[in-house]
């Protein structure tokens, strides 16, 4: 679906735009291949370097924007993610950039909750939990980093749309799984890298 030419195009925007977020200034234009104009779902983390720990996360799930907007208004806003201070100038040779393209999100068909687990992939699958007006969505990538079987990502999906971790157990409660192909800078500013999360 993306090639590595395209990651590394994914990430140069997120980065960019993470800089002129945190200097106050425009970003430079960026000749992109087509598919950029496309409508996609895309998610930017800010990580620090090299402890990985979450520095900053914002995207859109759903394809909304065309892709290279995706990444824009998800890369300067994670600067400001509200669970952090902002990013600081200081901070820019300290950090690194991974971008998330997303797949559009599919309602997942249960005949019982108790078959919902068997309908995701740790490792492929991104999550989304809704009810009412409430909505958590978790990367694929979170599952595998955090060590999570199946049960356990519904749980902290459903806990991060401010549910009860055992909501989606209920039977009312409304999953939603994505794919993603994650790219991400080595170091910072380093070689860019595609992430193969369901070999980890």
């Amino acid at each position: 679906m993306f090639s590595q030419e395209d990651g590394e195009y994914a990430v140069k925007i997120a980065r960019k735009a993470i800089e002129a977020a945190v200097k106050d200034e425009k970003i430079p234009d960026i000749e992109l291949p087509e598919k950029f104009d496309k409508k996609m779902g895309a998610f930017v983390t800010i990580n620090k370097h090299p402890s990985e720990e979450l520095r900053g996360c914002i995207g859109y799930p759903e394809p909304t924007y065309p892709l290279k907007d995706a990444i824009i208004q998800g890369a300067q806003s994670a600067t400001r993610d509200p669970r952090f201070s902002p990013l600081s100038e200081d901070e820019l040779e300290s950090v690194i950039v991974e971008v998330s393209l997303l797949t559009p999100p599919e309602n997942v068909e249960f005949e019982v909750p108790a078959d919902l687990p068997q309908k995701i992939i740790c490792g492929k699958h991104g999550l989304i939990a809704a009810k009412g007006p409430r909505r958590g969505l978790l990367l694929p990538q979170v599952a595998v980093d955090q060590g999570w079987d199946e049960e356990q990502f519904l749980d902290h999906t459903c806990r991060k749309a401010g549910l009860n971790p055992k909501e989606w157990k209920k039977g009312d409660c409304q999953i939603e799984i994505f794919e993603g192909v994650i790219f991400k800078e080595e170091e910072p500013y380093g070689e860019v890298v595609k992430r193969d999360i369901d070999d980890n």
